[in-house]
């Protein structure tokens, strides 16, 4: 065999075994107007009750875009003539705690044909023994709109934004205007998750996650802000002090 063979029958090896390994959709819809596929990590799926939530709930992401995509492609059919629209939605484990606290990141795309594809970024906090879905207010001992706990948590918010947007030089960005969403109500302050930590079932703090545009312009794309459990200290329930504990592992703010 010549090296340009073997150097064919490499490349097509490499490309099968990549195409092999490309996870395999677990729901999909597709026609003329959209593909949409949804994944759920393997962790999610080992658990029944949460990966049925997941699904339910991403299958009527898939049919309210598919909707969206038909009226569109009716109202302008000169802008599907390459194809349709383009998304996709992935749920992944972040962090599990306690053995019962589940945080997921929820991470859509989006191509609609505009100037560029869009992304968004959302969380669920799973509580397996209740098999379902919860917010972080049990861990705090009140989390009233406007209230000291929710004021404490915009502070320390806005204060891990501006330290990342210095050390990603766009401080020119730092400003009210593009913090004016976050405001100290669980609504509104941003879609958050339990952050890992180095002692085991323990959680570090907690991590708040930005989609592009929502604090600053799309160039500068997703934002993370983390929040210590010791700046929350003295919010915390008895439960919130058996949750939280530890640092935040080395690496896992690049790994966001």
């Amino acid at each position: 065999m010549t090296g340009l063979s073997v150097a064919l029958a490499l490349s097509a090896t490499c490309a099968f075994s990549a195409l092999a390994a490309a996870p395999k959709p677990d729901a999909v819809l597709k026609n003329k107007s959209i593909e949409a596929r949804i994944f759920l990590d393997d962790g999610i799926k080992a658990d029944a009750a949460l990966a049925a939530d997941c699904l339910t709930e991403g299958e009527k992401w898939l049919d309210k875009n598919a909707a969206e995509a038909a009226a569109s492609r009716k109202e302008d059919p000169q802008f599907f003539k390459n194809g349709g629209w383009d998304f996709e939605r992935k749920y992944s484990i972040r962090s599990v705690v306690a053995d019962r606290y589940v945080s997921i990141l929820r991470n859509d795309y989006m191509d609609t044909h505009g100037a560029h594809p869009n992304s968004d970024v959302n969380t669920i906090l799973w509580d397996r023994t209740a098999n379902k879905r919860i917010s972080i207010r049990p861990f705090f001992t009140e989390t009233a709109d406007g209230g000291p706990t929710m004021k404490a948590m915009v502070k320390a918010v806005i204060a891990s934004l501006k330290a990342e947007k210095k050390k990603r030089d766009t401080s020119e960005t730092a400003t009210d205007e593009w913090f004016k969403g976050i405001e100290p109500t669980l609504l509104k302050i941003g879609a958050v998750t339990l952050a890992p930590s180095t002692e085991a079932d323990m959680s570090s703090g907690l991590t708040f996650h930005y989609p592009p545009y929502a604090v600053g312009p799309y160039a500068e794309g997703e934002y993370v802000a983390f929040v210590p459990w010791e700046t929350l200290k003295p919010y915390l329930t008895a439960e919130g002090a058996r949750v939280f504990g530890g640092a935040r592992p080395k690496g896992d703010a690049e790994a966001q």
